[in-house]
């Protein structure tokens, strides 16, 4: 158990050492304006390899070839909402972070607050017929008298009488 302890915190040391030593990530582009516009577009598109993260902090390669399009996109004199066109006609509307509210997405935007109200709901009747269970079945003598044993045993342990 103490070699494990040991090895993991090893591991945390290392992992953290090698934080320290990664650098801030160069910009590619030439042009301050066209990198903060790229920022801006990629960090509202999802990686599509990683999936939780944004185009922007991915490291994945097909992360790496997006943004190199949309580089390109942006020299090209296209404006956001174009390239946003092209990004989701090319992967569709998972590619936004923020799908727009239609009918193919309805699911996505409505889908965890319905989940979370069924669930709720689900709970609450459960709840309700556990707590009219035991309203409904009394204690038995028999039951009463081990509970009242157990109790009583419990109270002499603690060096009460």
């Amino acid at each position: 158990m103490r070699q494990l302890v040991m090895t993991l915190l090893v591991a945390l040391l290392v992992i953290g050492c090698a934080h320290a030593y990664a650098g801030e990530a160069q910009p590619l582009a030439k042009d301050e304006a066209t990198e903060k516009r790229l920022i801006a577009i990629s960090s509202e598109l999802r990686c599509l390899v990683c999936q939780n993260e944004s185009l922007a902090g991915s490291h994945a390669e097909l992360a790496n070839d997006l943004r190199r399009e949309i580089r390109t996109l942006i020299s090209d004199g296209k404006s956001d909402d174009e390239i946003m066109e092209f990004m989701v006609s090319r992967y569709g509307d998972f590619v936004r972070y923020r799908p727009p509210l239609k009918g193919t997405t309805l699911l996505l935007w409505f889908g965890p607050g319905l989940l979370f109200v069924v669930g709720l709901a689900a709970l609450v009747r459960y709840l309700r017929r556990r707590d009219q269970a035991i309203k409904d079945s009394p204690l038995s003598a028999a039951e009463r008298r081990q509970a009242d044993a157990l109790l009583h045993d419990q109270d002499s342990r603690q060096g009460r009488s």
